[in-house]
């Protein structure tokens, strides 16, 4: 039964939000390592919610939207969805640019191969299929654990700042956001409720779906540690105008550390595995959204000949993603504010995500009592922080 969650938790931590991590250990040392600690527990209720709405109705998130709410309020939610993914792809495929580059691979080569790959995965393959490639990219960001470990971080150093937040700074308060916004991002869960819709999961599969998502959200979130910590090790706080804005300013930082060669290695194939498997969650989330806003047909197991707007909209995303990024290359100093951008669309993603829990649910698995608090207290809190944090970083207060 596992999959949805490894596999969205995995995407979760794309070429954005290694940059974000990279930055924030920069910027702050170790300062926004308890932030990612934090996020664990918000990021498991948040996609749990999915896993419930996907097991307990059989129905994607864009589809219940539109039954619960609405056409009017299933098309806002689309283009929150169609914003955030466009922001991504940018992302994800400007990273697979960057890890090309690195390795003196023109951009036009690693563009066309990336994304005739992601083409060939999708419009050959079945969701199983789909599925165990994305968590063999996935899985290597497991490398990034190796960089962490190589960086030789001081215990005691990272101890003390743990409990140090200088909130009053914009810059802190802004990377806050984008933290926030890398963690919990839209297309998540359009994903996850989708893919579970997908795989046909039922009732029965309930509990092992949760542990899918509680044990993918420790290890993102390890994951985005791993990296803040290595930059952290190497150059943060030892300058107080540094900035890592792209994969080659990270390589670089940690090649001088781990070794030109290997580091360059080891820290290429965590970024590329990190970049196509976000990129396939990605355009298959708004993929799966448009077909259940507009009730065409949107699943990996029909041919594409038999859903052509579904694969369609996955292939314009992959290519149109693919040409810009090569007809543009400096996007990737974009990644902070896209991150920036998810955590400003939260109050819509989580207030669609909250509701629905308490109307599309059956009444028995409806979040009750005390959870119910914390569901709604933590959705407002991050939702909140989010906002507050990007617009006082972007100076609107």
């Amino acid at each position: 039964m596992l999959g949805p969650g490894l596999v969205v938790m995995f995407a979760d931590t794309d070429v954005g939000s290694i940059i974000t991590a990279a930055q924030s250990g920069t910027q702050w040392g170790y300062r926004l390592l308890l932030l990612q600690i934090l996020l664990m527990p918000v990021l498991f209720i948040v996609q749990e919610l999915t896993v419930r709405l996907g097991v307990f109705t059989g129905k994607g998130h864009g589809e219940l939207i539109r039954q619960h709410f609405g056409d009017g309020w299933a098309w806002v939610s689309l283009c929150g969805l169609w914003v955030a993914t466009v922001g991504a792809l940018l992302t994800e495929l400007s990273g697979v640019a960057g890890v090309g580059e690195l390795f003196g691979v023109p951009r036009a080569v690693s563009l066309s191969a990336a994304a005739a790959f992601l083409l060939i995965v999708i419009l050959t393959g079945s969701y199983r299929h789909v599925e165990r490639v994305a968590i063999g990219l996935g899985l290597f960001e497991l490398a990034f654990f190796v960089v962490a470990f190589d960086a030789h971080p001081h215990p005691a150093d990272l101890a003390a700042s743990l409990v140090q937040a200088p909130l009053g700074d914009r810059s802190f308060r802004y990377l806050v956001a984008a933290n926030i916004g890398a963690v919990i991002m839209p297309w998540m869960i359009f994903y996850q409720q989708s893919a579970i819709a997908d795989k046909k999961l039922r009732p029965k599969h309930y509990t092992a779906a949760r542990w899918d998502t509680a044990l993918g959200s420790v290890i993102t979130q390890a994951v985005m540690g791993a990296v803040l910590i290595a930059a952290a090790a190497t150059i943060g706080g030892t300058s107080a105008h540094a900035s890592l804005d792209s994969i080659g300013d990270v390589s670089r930082v940690l090649a001088a550390v781990m070794g030109t060669g290997i580091g360059r290695v080891i820290f290429g194939l965590g970024t590329l595995g990190a970049a196509m498997v976000a990129a396939i969650v990605v355009s298959l989330a708004a993929a799966w959204g448009f077909g259940e806003v507009t009730g065409y047909r949107h699943s990996l197991e029909h041919h594409p000949f038999e859903a052509p707007w579904f694969y369609g909209a996955y292939s314009v995303s992959i290519i149109g993603g693919a040409a810009i990024v090569g007809l543009a290359p400096d996007l990737v100093a974009l990644n902070i504010g896209i991150e920036v951008m998810n955590a400003l669309l939260l109050p819509l993603v989580l207030g669609f995500l909250v509701l629905l829990a308490f109307r599309a649910l059956p009444p028995a698995r409806r979040p009750r009592g005390a959870y119910a608090c914390i569901v709604v207290g933590l959705s407002l809190l991050t939702a909140g922080l989010g906002v507050y944090g990007g617009l006082s970083g972007a100076h609107f207060f």
